[in-house]
């Protein structure tokens, strides 16, 4: 029996490139003789995009959706797929075809050869800023140190994933969610496939720099501790030369020099060790946040409605989810 791919697609106001999307990916699957279904993740748009996944859906009963009751996130709109995913393998792509889904056939091939993970990395980034490329540059770096696991360079959610995988991430609980990291944590064999990242085929970009500081911030916090001991460890020295000085103000006192004071140095002494604590509490006010966000035990999406999903797949989903809290 053919194995099930599934493809999942986060929309929101997707509205210029949701036909056109669902187009060139049901000619990919067609071409290749693939087995798939759509999962549509419609994150609280309020413009035409959930009007024309109806149509599409109505023609194709393989091109399933999910429905927010609102926006949750593409991060919290990937994981709302990949639960009502049913494939063997599942494929993470965005709408607006930067990530071209002519290289679906090459991520299938390396999971036939027995990758559990396959992800795409992009060698060649057209129709971006010359700070988007600079900042997602020295991010993945800076992530990369900052981390306690490696996170692929020039990577983003554009990949294959086993069942098993799935199964796995599913039990992954966090409602800050930053699906690379997740599924480096997790592990199994992993690979990765090249390939050129084109123009956005219509609209505006999702992720402003407010929303990309965020994702770098809840990124770094969920998947590093060294934040903490950064802070911890700037303390320290900060206490050793506080240690030093006063040793030093004394050998001075003893030999009967006097101590010249300056305003200057004892504001600058003072601004930077109140710009340090603030720093500190600012380090460890996200730690804490995050903690009471996962405290209150809220789910990490709820789901308007369905379309084109089994009454047995939903019942599936609430079963798992409930067993996991």
């Amino acid at each position: 029996m053919q194995k099930l791919i599934s493809i999942i697609v986060p929309m929101y106001f997707e509205e210029e490139v949701a036909q056109e999307c669902y187009n060139c990916l049901k000619s990919v699957m067609l071409q290749n003789n693939i087995n798939y279904e759509f999962v549509f993740v419609n994150d609280g748009s309020t413009d035409r995009t959930m009007e024309i996944l109806k149509g599409i859906s109505t023609e194709d009963y393989r091109a399933k959706i999910v429905n927010f009751s609102r926006n949750f996130g593409h991060q919290t709109a990937v994981t709302a797929g990949i639960d009502f995913a049913r494939g063997d393998a599942i494929i993470i792509i965005d709408a607006d075809l930067q990530d071209p889904p002519e290289v679906i056939p090459e991520l299938i091939a390396k999971w036939e050869e027995g990758y559990e993970v396959v992800y795409a990395k992009r060698k060649q980034r057209n129709g971006e800023t010359w700070f988007k490329l600079v900042t997602a540059k020295y991010f993945y770096c800076f992530l990369n140190y900052m981390s306690d696991i490696d996170i692929p360079k020039d990577t983003g959610d554009f990949r294959l994933i086993d069942r098993k995988v799935a199964d796995i991430f599913k039990q992954m609980t966090e409602r800050n969610r930053f699906v690379r990291g997740m599924m480096s944590w997790i592990g199994f064999r992993q690979t990765y496939i090249e390939y050129e990242r084109d123009q956005r085929f219509a609209g505006e970009t999702k992720y402003p720099l407010k929303k990309m500081m965020k994702f770098a911030s809840d990124g770094i916090i969920a998947f590093s501790t060294k934040p903490l001991r950064m802070v911890m460890t700037l303390g320290l020295i900060s206490v050793l030369i506080s240690i030093a000085v006063l040793i030093y103000s004394v050998i001075v006192k003893i030999f009967g020099q006097d101590i010249q004071t300056g305003w200057t140095s004892l504001m600058v002494a003072i601004t930077f060790f109140s710009g340090m604590q603030l720093l500190g509490l600012g380090i460890v006010g996200q730690y804490i946040a995050h903690i009471y966000d996962e405290s209150k035990n809220r789910p990490i999406y709820v789901v308007k409605e369905t379309v084109n999903i089994e009454e047995d797949d939903v019942i599936l989903y609430k079963k798992e989810k409930t067993n996991i809290s």
